[in-house]
């Protein structure tokens, strides 16, 4: 897959920790940073293709993106 939107994320520079909280309820801070990003979709795309399992990627916490992956296969 064609990374280069990563160069692009409004995430670079900042401290990882924070795209890897505690629980869905603490990831209001990376989600904050995500709602800011040009490449928001692109890095969720990328999540779900490769089924990341931590963190929080295109604003999306892991159950929001196996809610999301779920519903495609639904739809599909």
């Amino acid at each position: 897959m064609n990374a280069t939107w990563r160069s692009r994320a409004a995430c670079r520079g900042i401290d990882p920790d924070i795209f890897y909280p505690a629980s869905d309820e603490d990831a209001w801070e990376a989600k904050a940073v995500c709602d800011t990003c040009p490449v928001r979709q692109p890095c969720l795309e990328h999540a779900l293709a490769v089924r990341e399992r931590e963190g929080v990627w295109g604003g999306a916490t892991e159950r929001e993106r196996r809610r999301i992956l779920r519903q495609r296969r639904r739809s599909a």
